[in-house]
């Protein structure tokens, strides 16, 4: 009896290690850490002002987390928005400006 006991909790703790292991994976790519100086994101909205961006043509609102679907345009951030962001792509949706992984195709950050 001792042995079964023992061998469920032994199953029990492996279970939890295996959730806790695909959680953290999943939150940590869902919430990449994107730093923006606010004179950059002045720069930012700036440039799509200017470039009269054209914005995305959605219904929903988009959020940090979100998975884009592939028929959604990806842009490339311009290389005068700095070196650290040159990774990412954007999407101009709802008056903000997205930071899209390329990769998984999941929204990193918001600039309003």
């Amino acid at each position: 009896m001792r042995n079964l006991v023992l061998a469920a909790a032994a199953v029990a703790l492996m279970s939890t290690g295996a959730v806790a292991q695909t959680t953290v994976t999943t939150t940590g790519a869902a919430r990449a850490t994107v730093q923006i100086e606010p004179e950059m994101r002045t720069k930012i909205r700036t440039y799509v002002t200017e470039h009269k961006v054209r914005p995305l043509g959605t219904k929903e609102r988009i959020a940090v987390g979100a998975t884009l679907p592939s028929d959604v345009e990806l842009v490339a951030v311009p290389s005068e928005w700095g070196p650290s962001l040159t990774r990412y792509r954007y999407v101009y949706a709802n008056d903000r400006v997205m930071l899209v992984d390329p990769g998984s195709r999941t929204v990193v950050h918001e600039i309003d």
